[in-house]
């Protein structure tokens, strides 16, 4: 929509729906007197959407018991079932997924691991269909499916341009995958899963109280979402947050990606399996808790989880210094073993941000688990719906 110039009929209807759907999931249940109030719109135009949404099955609208005189008021609330979205999350080794409604509710989530007998893109597209299938069986209405990935992403949404350690270039995500929900579908988009992330953080997770965040995925590959008055930041090109092949790590390390010095060869999963002398098993949180676990009783291991905290730390002052977040949020394998990492990365943070004596930002523990990637494309997933311009059938 252009905000400046005319305005149609059908965009002005669509504006008013989103301005109804997004007061009611940011700001909670309300009558269609307070509807009106806290978007400006008519009440009699408040009235004809939601007879629309509740004719939908969107909203949900009760009488409620009074005391006094004069008609009950009636709540109106966004359904918790049967629309949903779905958002999955693909990565090296493992595929996440979240089913949730509009109000907001985890309707399921469930992960499961990628291994050498198939490839993420096989396993994805088989998952994909299964949920798909459990959705409808169940009596739900599947209106959009996000995806998260750990790479970059074409302005529209459906190309992943550069996936290095998934090994793709230019696939066309959006179309693999429509064979698995079919055409009924209308929402098929791609995203980096550092935004998604961050998107979580903000809806779900440690950053709802802030409006300025920094997140930091924890797997083998290293990327940031930025929010900045609870926005995500994108750039120019839709590629802000590429942090983990920011030259921040050791020189000579050989990167994914083929270049050297990334900061990912020196924080990544792989470089703290490297630092504690283990190997993977399982997915990144699978591994980290493994690792948590010899930590609490081996100083070796929390020795050399101490070394990744201080790169950690390092270069989260660098990233600060540029951005200035309230909070970072650390996700993935940075959680399990937080209590050996993060004292060093806040040392480290202390010691080389420039303004730390002003403004030191706090470092936060996601508590979304594997799930936070998926929860925000799941979000994503919802997003046509609750701003009306989407159409469910």
């Amino acid at each position: 929509m252009n905000p400046t110039g005319p305005v149609g009929v059908e965009e002005l209807r669509q504006r008013n729906t989103g301005l109804v759907l997004t007061s009611l999931r940011h700001d909670g249940p309300a009558t269609r007197t307070e509807l009106a109030r806290r978007t400006g719109l008519a009440k009699a135009t408040v009235g004809t959407i939601v007879g629309t949404l509740n004719d939908d099955s969107l909203v949900n609208e009760v009488a409620t018991v009074t005391s006094g005189r004069g008609r009950p008021g009636r709540p109106v609330t966004l359904a918790d079932g049967p629309v949903v979205g779905l958002g999955v999350e693909i990565n090296v080794d493992y595929v996440a997924t979240v089913t949730m409604d509009l109000s907001g509710q985890i309707r399921h989530s469930d992960t499961w691991p990628v291994d050498s007998t198939r490839t993420p893109l096989e396993v994805v597209v088989e998952v994909i269909a299964d949920r798909s299938a459990a959705i409808r069986a169940d009596g739900g209405r599947l209106v959009g499916l996000a995806a998260a990935v750990p790479g970059l992403v074409s302005a529209d949404s459906t190309v992943v341009r550069w996936a290095p350690n998934l090994r793709w270039t230019d696939l066309d995500l959006a179309a693999a995958l429509r064979p698995a929900v079919g055409d009924s579908v209308q929402s098929i988009t791609v995203d980096n899963d550092a935004n998604c992330g961050a998107l979580a953080e903000i809806s779900h997770g440690a950053a709802r109280d802030v409006d300025s965040a920094l997140y930091l995925t924890g797997t083998i590959g290293i990327g940031a979402g930025l929010i900045h008055g609870r926005t995500l930041v994108r750039g120019a090109s839709g590629f802000a947050g590429e942090v983990g092949h920011l030259p921040l790590g050791e020189a000579t390390a050989l990167c994914g990606c083929g270049r050297t010095g990334c900061w990912e060869t020196s924080i990544g999963l792989r470089a703290m399996l490297s630092a504690v002398q283990m190997s993977e098993i399982g997915t990144p949180w699978e591994t980290a808790l493994h690792v948590a676990e010899r930590a609490a009783s081996e100083p070796d291991v929390a020795a050399g989880l101490a070394q990744i905290g201080s790169s950690l730390g390092r270069g989260l002052a660098a990233l600060s210094g540029m951005v200035d977040p309230s909070a970072i949020v650390l996700g993935g394998y940075f959680v399990p073993v937080a209590p050996w990492l993060k004292p060093a990365a806040e040392e480290a943070m202390s010691a080389h941000l420039t303004f730390a004596d002003l403004h030191l930002p706090q470092i936060r523990l996601s508590p979304l688990g594997l799930r936070s990637a998926a929860i925000g494309a799941a979000e994503q997933s919802l997003a046509g719906v609750l701003a009306g311009s989407a159409v469910v059938t």
